[in-house]
């Protein structure tokens, strides 16, 4: 199992006349969540579209417990719980600082090959860096 966590603040630009950071931009903090964790691994996505590979998201869910605010500084955990093959999960938590649990989340995305339009295997160097953590 691989975990990793990043920090993002709530921006004012990104609340609601409520106060509350709007809910469509958790698909935004999910998003900071997986680059950074692909990063850590020692991947990208850039490198992956510039080979070639894209990961179009398939599913994606979301759960809201409660709200996050203007300028509270969130932690995005970010979990990939298998080994992926043609496809890769991630799960998320974000937590504000006073470590409440804010939302929960679940991104899947496929490994897609531009060139032959159609999904493919993780590619070898991706599966290599991930048995690190499996």
């Amino acid at each position: 199992m691989f975990t990793s966590e990043v920090k993002v603040r709530v921006r004012y630009g990104e609340t609601d006349r409520m106060g509350y950071a709007y809910y469509g931009n958790y698909a935004v903090y999910f998003e900071i969540g997986r680059v950074e964790a692909l990063r850590e691994i020692g991947m990208n996505y850039k490198d992956m579209e510039d080979s070639g590979i894209l990961l179009p998201v398939s599913t994606y869910s979301v759960k809201y417990l409660k709200p996050a605010y203007y300028d509270d500084l969130l932690t995005v955990k970010t979990t990939i719980k298998e080994m992926p093959k043609a496809r890769i999960v991630f799960f998320f938590e974000i937590y504000n600082e006073k470590k409440d649990l804010l939302t929960m989340g679940e991104v899947t995305l496929a490994f897609f090959n531009k060139k032959l339009n159609k999904p493919v295997p993780a590619p070898a160097e991706f599966i290599e860096k991930m048995k690190n953590y499996f």
